[in-house]
């Protein structure tokens, strides 16, 4: 997808597992793995992925480090430090195997560190610290400095940071387990990640327009209680003006109740928390006397721009109130930002086939493309008519209809039910068959 950040991963099964859950977050990176258990595998990875990616993410300093030996990195690179909050689960299984234990050696966290934690949970244990951050030592040289404390008899057990090393003690019978990083750890390694990015860097200044529409309610309730709305309009827009301050944007009205401001793609993405936060919106989330449509553009010059503020704007409006939708510069869409893990979808369905389907449910590209998303993300294909309510942005009344039609095509099946409460009829249970089976066809 054009105007994506490419970013390249190596790491093994268990981390790369991880790092697939959490990079959900960050809808600026399409993800590239390459996955083993062999460290030296590393090179041969990096060297392939040179070309492809715009950023390089290794799981651990290990692999890093090894990269660095044998070659230049063509991009940024960073790797996923250990922190004291990957102990916990790792000192907890080992424990648990060993609740007699009385001495541990630890390699790559520091003695502070583990002692930190160790005080934490109310444990007396004797800590010896191995290799920190294995910046000097070889792997060779920690294996055996573990090995030669249980030999001592000073340990009874191993912590280590190394998934190599693990195995490797484990041949040699030492009791001992693997700390992994924690989705915190990841979290802020790819945040790094993005922020070092060149592609990244050039998108921070490019300019991001935003359209702001006020949503009135219908006219037999704006004629009722008219002054007290007047004055509603007069707060938000002073809150209007507020929040584009906050995004050190340029403010003007283009109509009576409809705004336009102009900031950088950086400071958005910023102020939104990665399009998760729209503040101005979470404060009239339970105001329905009025309500705002908001429609930001992404563009490569200020027309695209312009012009995909007014498309966000209009999904926006058809998707509900209080809500903000985002056109990007390849015309995907980001929304409703409101959600923790908002949807990411194409404006346009061109295969053939789909555009068939579509139009024997009844359904748009739009919501077509949105289900896609949704099953995509989540690996689900069973909903319920509330969910596809949701998901959609649509009634209940009006995902029902869709639901009909899908069945009627010989699109979806019902699978089950589920039971709620012992009062109320139970919801029937879809499965998107067809959407899935696309999906695996286009790998």
């Amino acid at each position: 997808m054009s105007g994506q950040i490419v970013i390249g991963i190596v790491a093994p099964a268990v981390i790369a597992h991880r790092i697939q859950k959490v990079i959900k977050a960050f809808p600026t990176f399409t993800p590239v793995f390459q996955v083993s258990e062999d460290l030296s595998d590393a090179v041969s990875f990096t060297k392939e992925l040179a070309e492809k990616v715009d950023v390089l993410l290794f799981s651990g300093y290990e692999g890093y480090k090894l990269v660095k030996d044998h070659m230049e990195f063509p991009v940024p690179a960073h790797y996923i430090p250990l922190k004291a909050s990957g102990l916990y689960g790792a000192l907890f299984r080992l424990m648990r195997r060993m609740p007699d234990v009385q001495g541990i050696s630890v390699d790559t966290l520091s003695e502070q560190e583990v002692s930190k934690v160790l005080e934490e949970v109310n444990e007396n244990l004797d800590v010896l610290p191995v290799a920190e951050h294995r910046v000097f030592q070889t792997r060779s040289q920690i294996i055996s400095l573990h090995e030669r404390l249980f030999k001592e008899g000073k340990t009874q057990g191993a912590l280590t940071g190394s998934n190599a090393v693990s195995n490797e003690l484990h041949t040699l019978g030492i009791p001992n387990e693997w700390v992994v990083p924690t989705e915190e750890d990841i979290t802020i390694s790819l945040e790094r990640a993005l922020l070092s990015c060149k592609k990244r860097q050039n998108k921070d200044s490019q300019v991001v327009m935003g359209l702001i529409r006020m949503v009135h309610p219908p006219i037999e309730e704006f004629e009722l209680a008219g002054h007290r709305i007047q004055k509603k309009k007069a707060r938000i827009r002073q809150m209007i003006l507020e929040y584009a301050e906050a995004l050190e944007g340029h403010l003007t009205a283009v109509a009576e109740d409809e705004f336009l401001f102009v900031t950088t793609r950086g400071i958005f993405e910023r102020v939104s928390e990665g399009y998760k936060s729209i503040p101005l919106l979470q404060t009239l989330k339970e105001d329905h006397q009025l309500s705002l449509s908001v429609g930001v553009g992404f563009g490569l010059s200020a027309k695209d721009a312009g012009n995909h503020a007014w498309v966000a704007l209009r999904q926006s409006i058809q998707f509900g109130s209080n809500q903000c939708y985002i056109v990007r510069e390849d015309k995907s869409v980001i929304g409703p930002v409101e959600m923790s893990n908002p949807l990411i979808y194409s404006l346009s369905v061109t295969d053939p086939a789909l555009l068939h389907k579509a139009e024997k449910t009844g359904m748009t590209a739009t919501y077509l493309t949105k289900m896609m998303a949704q099953i995509k993300r989540t690996e689900r294909i069973t909903y319920t008519a509330q969910e596809i309510a949701s998901i959609l942005g649509v009634t209940i009344r009006s995902a029902h209809r869709i639901l009909l039609q899908c069945l009627d095509a010989g699109l979806i099946q019902i699978v089950g039910e589920e039971k709620l409460s012992s009062k109320g009829r139970p919801r029937q249970i879809y499965a998107f068959h067809f959407i899935d089976d696309y999906l695996s066809e286009k790998g």
